[in-house]
């Protein structure tokens, strides 16, 4: 097991990166606004889901993956992209708005909302060169079982994140729900959150190209 002083500086470095705003926080916010705090809540389940995934994935052999095989960390980002782009087209072109407090429209079901979230974080580059630079730095093979290592460590992320994005998905959710009330902008959340998703595909693309 780490010591006490690598878990604060790992969980300092953790605030900093899930106060940040990105992808996962981005669809977080759009899908509290869009269908309230249980998506919004169940989306950051995915998300976190994915974070275990990253860090296993960064433990054991992706970052070197990514020094030998360069080409794979900008395959990462251009599927990202398309991924959200298509996202950004599905939510736009939906006739029904995904809020409906009166039952008339089908909502996102939840096992999508889940997907959702962990293909997002999975493809987010953020989050992949966080734990391809800095989880292994946090890594001691005499410390212990690296499974239990990265475990813990991934806990802390997303003990963190949910600290944050908690904060971001009642905030979001009382918003919708407002927005709700007023049927001349029913489709306001479907709209904002289609444009989020189509300005972090451009972004994607856009860096995939530096």
């Amino acid at each position: 097991m780490q010591d006490l002083q690598t878990l604060v500086l790992f969980t300092a470095a953790c605030a900093v990166l899930t106060a940040t705003p990105g992808p996962d926080m981005l669809l977080i916010a759009s899908r509290s606004l869009s269908q309230g705090r249980v998506a919004g809540f169940l989306t950051y389940s995915g998300i976190a889901a994915g974070s275990y995934l990253q860090a296993f994935a960064a433990a054991f052999g992706l970052s070197q993956l990514f020094i030998l095989v360069p080409a794979a960390y900008d395959i990462l980002r251009w599927v990202g992209a398309a991924y959200l782009a298509w996202l950004a087209w599905t939510t736009l072109r939906s006739r029904t708005p995904l809020f409906a407090p009166d039952a008339t429209a089908s909502p996102v079901s939840m096992r999508r909302i889940f997907m959702q979230g962990l293909l997002t974080n999975l493809l987010n580059p953020k989050m992949a060169l966080f734990m391809l630079a800095l989880l292994p730095q946090f890594l001691k093979p005499d410390a212990g079982s690296v499974v239990l290592q990265v475990m813990v460590l991934a806990t802390i992320l997303n003990l963190m994140g949910l600290i944050t994005n908690g904060i971001v998905i009642l905030t979001a959710s009382r918003l919708g729900h407002a927005l709700a009330s007023r049927p001349h902008l029913a489709r306001l959340p479907q709209t904002l959150m289609g444009a989020v998703f189509g300005a972090l595909a451009i972004r994607l693309a856009v860096s995939a190209r530096e």
